[in-house]
């Protein structure tokens, strides 16, 4: 059911997807191709905070910080794995892996790598504010629209 709660929750991590995004093109190796890099970090934002952080909203103070920040932990756990796998199929298609078990083995290890280099403090504080900021703005949105 549409609340307020869930269309401020999507919008926030949303915009907290944009940001990062912005934040993390810059860390990645030269002359890499994003392509929908953004878009798709952005997508996921709606989807986890409509789905994910708009139903545990109006808790309360404490829960409302929990939730913010276990709906951008759900939202970086996703994007790594699915930029891991976006990238695996890209070397599938080029016969870089002997058999199916090494490519779905290889989402993770690219995603770990990808893990690694977007753990910066610039990234970290960025995620810890966002979350923050989406966690008690979807509080104050449950509170709000009633």
């Amino acid at each position: 059911m549409p609340t307020g709660a869930r269309l401020t929750a999507a919008l926030c991590l949303a915009l907290l997807a944009f940001v990062l995004s912005s934040e993390i093109m810059p860390l990645m190796p030269e002359g890499t191709n994003f392509g929908y890099f953004t878009p798709l970090n952005m997508g996921l934002g709606l989807v986890i905070g409509w789905v994910v952080m708009g139903k545990r909203a109006g808790r309360g103070f404490v829960p409302a910080i929990n939730n913010g920040i276990g709906g951008v932990a759900v939202l970086l756990f996703w994007g790594v794995f699915i930029q891991g796998g976006y990238e695996m199929f890209r070397l599938a298609m080029r016969n870089r892996y002997d058999g199916p078990f090494e490519a779905l083995s290889a989402i993770f290890t690219i995603g770990l790598d990808y893990a690694f280099v977007i753990f910066v403090p610039e990234v970290i504080v960025t995620v810890l504010v966002g979350a923050l900021v989406s966690g008690l703005a979807t509080e104050k949105a449950s509170h709000h629209w009633r």
